[in-house]
């Protein structure tokens, strides 16, 4: 936002610091319990950041939304007034790929099992720091606007001094305008505008509504036959780093060998006298028996 007071820069870095903790959090546990550290948790910070930059903007909207329809209510009601809206989004997301990501605890591949248990446990904590960390910067960062507060100092703003007598750049940095009148608390946001009085019109057509229909009919009968088409196994190429020796070694293993079918070892548990040749010769006609 273009005013000094209701600008949110901070409240959006809390959000991205509050994902941040999270995964502090999660790696700190994991780490204390022994669950080993492979490469691909390193991929787990981007997934944590995207989820919880979403509850961030879903908390930031339902409470503007609820501060916009009770304007003079006192902050608890404001925040019991977020968090009954925005708490059943943020807790079915959570749950959901908590689930998703917990399942995946099951696999056989250790560095998949490790890579899961730190994600999963991440949006736990994800989901806590929401809940608590953000919610307290909501309630702060509100009452800064209350104090008529500069976002970047928290020095109150002087209202009714003289712009006048000030250059644009000062007035621009501390009242919030270039102008002769201070600035006024924003109205609704554009975005929403659009959607109310445009997307939603539209998209409320009948005709459209028939096109919607006939479109998810044609995505869910894709699906349908997209999941007739998956085949269970797993290419390991794409647990290593593209630069390792696994690479090629798997490329070779596919382009020569896999026409002959799975290896068959045959290990010998007892201890034999390799010295001796009629042992030796034992061995070898086994092998060729078995072969």
């Amino acid at each position: 936002r273009l005013s000094c007071i209701r600008n949110n820069i901070w409240l959006a870095s809390c959000g991205v610091l509050s994902s941040i903790l999270a995964v502090l959090s999660s790696f700190g546990l994991m780490l204390f319990c022994g669950v080993p550290f492979v490469v691909t948790v390193a991929n787990a910070p981007f997934l944590i950041l995207g989820v919880g930059v979403d509850d961030m903007f879903i908390m930031i909207a339902s409470w503007e939304q609820s501060s916009r329809k009770k304007e003079k209510s006192s902050v608890k009601s404001l925040l019991a007034e977020t968090y009954s809206e925005a708490a059943l989004s943020v807790t079915i997301t959570t749950v959901t790929d908590v689930l998703a990501f917990f399942i995946g605890t099951w696999t056989a591949f250790p560095s998949v099992r490790s890579f899961c248990l730190y994600t999963g446990t991440a949006f736990v904590f994800c989901y806590v720091y929401t809940m608590t960390f953000f919610g307290a910067v909501l309630v702060l960062n509100h009452r800064r606007e209350q104090g008529n507060r500069h976002w970047l100092t928290c020095m109150r703003v002087g209202v009714g001094e003289d712009q006048a007598e000030n250059s644009c750049l000062y007035n621009a940095c501390c009242i919030g305008s270039c102008s002769r009148q201070p600035s006024q608390p924003e109205g609704e946001h554009p975005m929403s505008i659009f959607f109310k009085k445009y997307y939603g019109p539209f998209i409320t057509n009948k005709w459209i509504k028939l096109l919607m229909v006939f479109l998810y009919g044609a995505y869910l009968g894709g699906s349908v036959y997209g999941c007739t088409q998956i085949r269970e196994g797993i290419d390991l190429r794409n647990l290593a780093n593209d630069d390792s020796y696994v690479i090629p070694y798997y490329d070779d293993d596919e382009k020569y060998f896999s026409t002959y079918g799975p290896r068959v070892m045959v290990v010998i548990t007892e201890s034999v006298d390799y010295w001796n040749e009629t042992v030796r010769l034992g061995i070898e006609s086994c092998a060729q028996n078995l072969e």
